[in-house]
């Protein structure tokens, strides 16, 4: 494409106003609908004409990729794109981009924020006071973290900014990930834990915190189940971030019920896809557990970097009709490939 072409982009989720202002400046025709989801996104597509679909958290399913003619790029406005299908966008010779990096204080802090509910009890104690009930004793013993260790899954940019909050906090850490080198974790001051099974298992049974940061694909679905909390320490704090489809529930709640591990939680196996909607899962009912709405990259900050980002993705792709941090190269390849031999 020209700087000169006119692009129509269609945002389908909430979206910073600095990012919609940075599109119109570059002379993009720009929807904002945050209602839209996978049953109307095919119509408000076609109304729209639009060449770029952005998201955050909607689903973009095959069904909807095939239904428009006009949809030339799709941008995820975060840092994992499960919830858009890239193998049929990239038959369709569609990009899919996402946004690496951009959110990564914001999803850290929340789980730091878990870390320390987990062991003060914070949401537990508010609730008694504000239903008019001073149990001091009950609420008076915590471990406290200083001098606690934390085991990291996976090593990303979250990953990253956690360690650091945490060693803030004196704790002391090791880390499992397929990318950490050993200059790398000698750098952080961190104890690098060899990317198998096995060494992430044997890791388990020694640390008093996990906080799991890894993309969800066939090798990591169900990466934390039976095996993984079985061998965790009694009373040990579990703290999912990423995606909810790398925990099988089932045992995470039977882990609280026969070793009283805690549990804090922004994501889930089968959350819901309505942005409002009454919904209470079985762990809710537990003692130990801390409970958010998959809004770890929720904070303004996030939220402007990402729209920021999301403008620069569009702004190669309009002037170079090559947009930045394509996910499913793989997928348009094989779709040239196949192209160029029929």
């Amino acid at each position: 494409m020209g700087q000169n072409d006119s692009v129509r982009v269609l945002v389908a989720d909430k979206f910073d106003a600095e990012g919609i202002e940075g599109l119109e400046a570059l002379g993009c025709v720009v929807q904002v609908d945050a209602d839209l989801g996978p049953d109307t996104l095919p119509a408000a597509l076609a109304a729209s004409g639009a060449d770029v679909l952005a998201v955050r958290s909607t689903k973009v399913p095959a069904s909807v990729i095939e239904s428009s003619d006009s949809l030339k790029l799709i941008i995820r406005g975060g840092a994992g794109f499960d919830n858009i299908d890239c193998d049929v966008a990239g038959a369709r010779g569609v990009p899919v981009c996402n946004c690496p990096g951009m959110n990564a204080v914001a999803v850290a802090e929340l789980a730091m924020g878990h870390m320390l509910n987990l062991d003060r009890q914070i949401t537990q104690q508010t609730n008694e006071l504000v239903g008019g009930h001073w149990n001091k004793k009950k609420y008076s013993k915590a471990l406290g973290l200083k001098g606690r260790s934390l085991l990291v899954v996976g090593m990303g940019s979250i990953g990253t900014e956690l360690i650091k909050m945490a060693q803030a906090f004196g704790m002391k850490v090791s880390a499992q990930s397929r990318s950490l080198g050993k200059d790398t974790a000698r750098a952080l001051d961190i104890k690098l834990i060899p990317y198998t099974r096995e060494a992430l298992i044997e890791a388990l049974g020694q640390v008093d915190v996990v906080s799991v940061h890894v993309a969800c694909n066939d090798d990591t679905r169900d990466l934390c189940g039976p095996l993984f909390f079985g061998a965790m320490k009694d009373g040990a704090y579990f703290i999912n971030t990423s995606r909810g489809e790398i925990v099988n529930e089932q045992e995470l709640i039977n882990a609280v019920k026969t070793k009283g591990i805690r549990v804090g939680l922004d994501v889930y196996q089968d959350q819901p896809s309505s942005k409002d909607i009454d919904w209470c899962p079985e762990l809710a009912s537990l003692p130990g557990v801390s409970l958010t709405h998959h809004v770890g990259a929720s904070t303004d900050q996030a939220q402007v970097a990402v729209a920021q980002e999301m403008v620069r993705i569009v702004e190669a792709y309009k002037e170079t009709g090559t947009p930045k941090h394509i996910v499913n190269k793989a997928q348009l390849s094989e779709s040239v490939s196949d192209m160029a031999n029929a």
